[in-house]
């Protein structure tokens, strides 16, 4: 005989419980949505959850140095010097419009 909807559900939940599963949820912007993807059509994988879990099995094996070096960021901002003057000058006429609390400089002792 066939089980019902909620007797399956029981044994799912156990079967969580048993493993020690846990749901972890995460939200992530279209580029990385977009690798995942590419990583599920490379590893012909329709389970976002399959192909995230093997990734995380993969960098683990790196070891401490190896997932340093892999998940290190290797973007280097560098700022403009014209932004960086448009800046400066809208950050001087802001000032000059409302300098904001004043700041009283001590008296040296001698």
């Amino acid at each position: 005989m066939a089980k019902t909807g909620q007797e399956q559900s029981a044994k799912a939940a156990l079967k969580r419980i048993e493993f020690d599963e846990k749901e972890l949820r995460h939200r992530c912007q279209l580029g990385t949505r977009q690798k995942l993807e590419e990583l599920m059509a490379w590893n012909e994988d329709t389970e976002q959850a399959s192909v995230i879990e093997g990734c995380l099995r993969y960098v683990h094996s790196l070891g401490p140095e190896g997932v340093r070096e892999a998940l290190r960021t290797h973007h280097k901002i560098v700022i403009n010097e014209n932004v960086a003057r448009e800046f400066r000058n809208q950050s001087l006429a802001e000032l000059k419009r409302d300098p904001g609390d004043e700041i009283v400089t001590p008296a040296r002792e001698n």
